[in-house]
Order: C-alpha cells, then sequence, then structure tokens
C-alpha cells in the first residue's frame, strides 16, 4: 500500500474496511456489459460498491462510452465517466471524466490529447503487463504525458508489474491511482484508492490523489474463466 504522494503508507488496513470520517474510498478502474468482456449490469455493479464501503467508482468500458456516461447521469455523485481506450500501439490508455468516446486504435499520445481536450484525466493502466500493457514497452515514453499511473491492479497476476507501476510513478513523480479492473460485479472493490473526500470533479479529484493511499487484493482466478464466458456470449448471441 502506498501513497499517492509518494511518501510513507499509513499502517496498513483491510480494503473491506470503511474509510476514517473525512475520506473517501474510490475504484478507479472497472467494466460493465458496456465491454465486450463483461456481462456485468451496471446499477449491479455500483449497488455492489456501496456495499464494499465505496463512495465513488470510475466505469471504464472497453472503447465504449455510453453506459458509462450514463450512470453518471443517473448517479453525478457515485460514478466517474470513463473509457479504456485500446490505442493503436495495443496498450490501454483510460480517460476519466469524458464526455465524448475517443476511437479504438487511436495513437496512444493522441488518445491523451483527446482526453486532455475534453477536460478530462489521462490514467495510464497496468503499464507493465503482458499484452495489454505490451510489458513496459511504452510505459517511459507515456509516463510524462499522463495524469495518474496505476501502481495496483487486483487482476494483474504478477505482484512484480505492479511494483513497477509504482517505481514508475515514482520516478516521473505522477500521482498513484488503483482500482480493482473487475469485469464481474463480485470483484469491485478489490482495489482502491482511500483519500480526502471531494466533489466529483477532474480538478477536485487529482488534488486528493496528492493525499490518496492505494490498497486492495489480487482476485481470485476463477474471475477470468467469467470474463471468457463473457466474450463467447457475447459472440454467440442465441447462447443469451
Amino acid at each position: 500500500m502506498t501513497s499517492s504522494s509518494g511518501g510513507p503508507a499509513p499502517s496498513a488496513r483491510s480494503s473491506s474496511q470503511d474509510p476514517e470520517p473525512g475520506l473517501m474510498a474510490v475504484d478507479l478502474h472497472l467494466h460493465t456489459a458496456g465491454s465486450w468482456d463483461s456481462l456485468s449490469d451496471p446499477e449491479a455493479v455500483l449497488a455492489r460498491a456501496k456495499e464494499q464501503g465505496l463512495h465513488r467508482i470510475a466505469i471504464t468500458d472497453h472503447n465504449r462510452l455510453g453506459v458509462a456516461l450514463e450512470m453518471a447521469r443517473r448517479h453525478p455523485e457515485h460514478v466517474i465517466a470513463g473509457e479504456e481506450v485500446k490505442t493503436r500501439e495495443g496498450i490501454d490508455v483510460i480517460g476519466l471524466y469524458l464526455t465524448e468516446e475517443i476511437p479504438e486504435h487511436t495513437p496512444a499520445a493522441e488518445t491523451c490529447r483527446r482526453i486532455r481536450a475534453q477536460g478530462g484525466i489521462v490514467y495510464l493502466p497496468h503499464p507493465y503487463a503482458a499484452g495489454k500493457g505490451a510489458s513496459g514497452r511504452f510505459a517511459e515514453e507515456l509516463a510524462p504525458e499522463v495524469d495518474v499511473i496505476e501502481v495496483f491492479n487486483a487482476r494483474l497476476r504478477s505482484r512484480t508489474a505492479n511494483r513497477k507501476g509504482l517505481a514508475l510513478a515514482l520516478r516521473h513523480r505522477k500521482l498513484q491511482g488503483g482500482g480493482s479492473d473487475a469485469h464481474t460485479v463480485g470483484e469491485v472493490g478489490n482495489g482502491r484508492v482511500i483519500l480526502p473526500a471531494h466533489p466529483n470533479e477532474p480538478g477536485a479529484l487529482l488534488e486528493a490523489l496528492t493525499r490518496g493511499v492505494v490498497e486492495g487484493r489480487r482476485a481470485p482466478l476463477h474471475v477470468f474463466l467469467a470474463s471468457n464466458w463473457a466474450k463467447v456470449r457475447k459472440k454467440l448471441p442465441f447462447l443469451s
């Protein structure tokens, strides 16, 4: 567990423990049925988040913004509208507080520019993951272009990949984020940031992250079976 400012973290705490008064818990990276590999009902995702002591979630569906925008409209205090964009390079870049969808295969640097043009926050998820993070091949190049670097992703099987994300954030003096990367309802809250309570707007989140603490627990292996089943269901609708 680390502080987003790079300083020492407070004593360890359970990731299901409610934050102290004046603080809030946010899961900055998760998916709903708006993603091609998730079947999670977005209202059920938010309900689960509240059960887990989360005050706010960022819905970051793959290359889609529609569900996130609708949920943010319905629940303006509890949902951040985001999108996880698969860039031309084959890596993921997340935009938080978006109002317009960014097309898949947009180059990474251009994706960052488009996020900023909307007044959003550029969030670099799992920079050292194999495949979706290119095992860190673009990490150093992109780090100066982003606002927040994910230092804990609950779905990463490699603890080393998360540790390298933290080192990258410290090296470039970037704010630190964390999320469950949930693709099933039960995963919501496996990764979170504890930070001062603040209004649901970009500048306020960035300020709060300077005093944030990232915490979490790794997702169990069986959640990947659920993601694979979601892919099959969506490719073969007659199974529904």
